[in-house]
């Protein structure tokens, strides 16, 4: 077998370099491209029917500290909800999904909630998918603010924030409205 000579190893080198060099600059426009694209924002307007007594509560106390009243107000209470969303405020409106989790009372003085729960979708835009919402919230605020910590299907890899304000309060039915604005980025 004959010896390779040298200005073939020069050119074998020479074409390696430059195809390695070549690879890596389309590399890194592509990486820097993908880079200077703006996430993508949803925002959405929910509304939550949310009913705390009678036969079709959606929110109920399950826990608290003995002896005292499992009130919202009562530090250690923890609540659980199954509330219906809908795409207006009438509660008769087109359903778009649910509202399940957890509240706790979480202040010693009662003024703060810390909510855990998802936003369930039920409509055919989103059926299936979930967003994850927790964070603490004084809970007498007008608007309370909380953290979009992730979702599923259409919203994996969802971020953002969410403002829940009690928009219509019927005291003898125990039924509260309340607006949901949605802020999601993903990606």
């Amino acid at each position: 077998m004959a010896p390779i000579s040298a200005p073939r190893i020069l050119a074998t080198s020479t074409f390696s370099r430059l195809f390695l060099l070549l690879s890596l600059s389309i590399l890194m426009h592509c990486n820097s491209s993908q880079a200077t694209q703006p996430p993508q924002t949803t925002d959405m307007v929910l509304y939550f029917q949310d009913f705390a007594a009678g036969p079709n509560a959606t929110l109920i106390p399950v826990a608290g500290i003995a002896g005292k009243l499992w009130t919202f107000s009562q530090f250690g209470t923890v609540f659980v909800t199954d509330d219906f969303i809908t795409e207006t405020p009438d509660p008769n409106s087109p359903m778009v999904g649910r509202g399940q989790g957890m509240y706790v009372t979480s202040a010693l003085d009662g003024s703060s909630t810390r909510a855990m729960f998802s936003i369930v979708f039920t409509n055919q835009a989103y059926n299936g998918s979930t967003l994850e919402i927790q964070g603490t919230a004084k809970q007498f605020e007008a608007v309370r603010e909380y953290s979009v910590v992730g979702g599923t299907g259409k919203f994996r890899f969802a971020r953002g924030y969410t403002t829940f304000e009690t928009i219509s309060m019927d005291m003898p039915q125990a039924h509260s409205i309340i607006q949901c604005n949605v802020t999601i980025r993903l990606g």
